[in-house]
C-alpha cells in the first residue's frame, strides 16, 4: 500500500464532505444557483478522485511492476483535484465576495481535467503492465 496516497485521500474525502455540506446549505444564501452548481461540480470531481486515489494507494502493493505508473496516477489525481476542483472553489469565492481581478482563474480548470485524464491513463497502463 502507499500510505501517503491513502492519507491524502482521507484528507480530501473529509474536505469534500465538509465542502459539500457547505455547498448544500450555506452557499445558496451567498451566490446564484448556477454558481452553486459550479461549486458542486468541484465537490463531485473531488469525491470521484478521492476514491481513485484510495484505489491507487491500495493497488500499489498488488502491482509492483506498475509502481512507477501508479505513483504518477496518484500524483495526477492530487494535482487534478487542486487545479480542477480548487479553481471551481476559487471561482465561487470570487462570485460570493464580488472580488475583481481573479476571474481568469477559470482557465486552470481544464488543465486540472487533463491531469485527471492523465491519472486514469497511468492507472490503466500500470494495471495492464506485466
Amino acid at each position: 500500500m502507499h500510505k501517503g496516497f491513502l492519507i491524502i485521500a482521507a484528507v480530501l474525502g473529509a474536505l469534500a464532505v465538509t465542502l459539500g455540506a457547505f455547498g448544500a446549505h450555506k452557499l445558496k444564501e451567498l451566490v446564484p444557483p448556477e454558481t452553486v452548481s459550479t461549486f458542486q461540480t468541484g465537490v463531485t470531481y473531488q469525491f470521484y478522485h478521492t476514491f481513485a486515489l484510495l484505489a491507487v494507494g491500495i493497488l500499489f502493493a498488488q502491482f509492483p511492476a506498475g509502481a512507477n505508473l501508479l505513483e504518477w496516477a496518484g500524483r495526477c489525481f492530487v494535482i487534478g483535484v487542486i487545479l480542477f476542483s480548487g479553481s471551481l472553489y476559487v471561482l465561487t469565492a470570487i462570485k460570493a465576495t464580488e472580488t475583481v481581478g481573479l476571474s481568469k482563474i477559470g482557465i486552470v480548470t481544464p488543465i486540472g481535467g487533463l491531469f485527471f485524464i492523465a491519472g486514469w491513463i497511468c492507472l490503466l497502463l500500470a494495471l495492464i503492465r506485466k
